[in-house]
């Protein structure tokens, strides 16, 4: 095992991080590369927390748009996206060895634990993977939030943003071309700057709290075991440059 520059750690995964560019559902490959991955970490000794967004099975927002379904009920289903993904993963997670645990905040009792705080840190500090499933349990807030809620209740070390880019940048590096990435950034950096990448709700919460948030691309093979390791990987967003 190598030095951790992290022990406990709140990973957040978007839904469309388990299916391929333009598809929905769930992608047998981009699950098992991304478990690949997370079992990494988990073999360093990280004691790891994961929360997963649903856009790839029902994005409520979106939803509510299209068809004649009130708001909230709409993201109540997004919800109930986040407990299928967080399934996936579980079993994912268990046929490599390690142990897991789902807790969700809108009670599955068939299916998952519900969420309790000391509960959920007992599973870590026995070395479980806990994924947390349902969101905060409450309409209008988005999965970014529940992970920086996450982490502050579990008083994990860092919340890692794993996206589809490697990190925060000054522009859209999708659309224009000299877009430059930050390496550091502080929290009020980001909240004025209003940047897309994450919840801003989220960033002010791990403000408040001193969480550090590191967002960095979870395509790129190692990304993850590099960043607990230390290495400087993506963008990395704390109270002052370089914290």
């Amino acid at each position: 095992m190598g030095k951790l520059a992290y022990k406990r750690v709140v990973l957040k995964i978007s839904g469309e991080g388990l299916c391929r560019p333009d598809t929905t559902g769930i992608d047998a490959e981009e699950l098992e590369r991304i478990a690949a991955e997370i079992k990494t970490i988990v073999d360093e000794g990280v004691e790891l927390a994961l929360v997963v967004g649903g856009g790839n099975i029902v994005r409520g927002g979106d939803l509510a748009k299209r068809i004649n379904i009130p708001a909230a009920s709409a993201h109540y289903m997004g919800m109930l996206g986040t407990v299928i993904n967080a399934l996936a993963v579980q079993e994912v997670l268990e046929s490599l060895g390690i142990d897991t645990r789902v807790q969700s905040a809108i009670s599955v009792s068939r299916v998952a634990e519900d969420f309790v705080r000391r509960r959920a840190i007992r599973h870590l500090e026995k070395g479980r993977v806990v994924i947390f499933g349902g969101g905060t349990g409450n309409p209008f807030v988005t999965t970014d939030t529940c992970a920086a809620l996450r982490a502050s209740e579990i008083g994990a070390d860092v919340l890692f943003k794993a996206t589809k880019v490697d990190g925060v940048y000054t522009a859209d590096p999708m659309v224009d071309p000299t877009a430059k990435r930050h390496e550091w950034m502080t929290y009020n950096d980001f909240i004025d700057g209003r940047l897309k990448v994450m919840d801003l709700t989220a960033v002010v919460m791990c403000q408040e709290n001193g969480i550090p948030v590191v967002v960095f691309n979870v395509k790129q093979t190692g990304n993850m075991l590099r960043v607990v390791r230390g290495e400087h990987v993506g963008t990395h967003v704390g109270e002052t440059v370089g914290s």
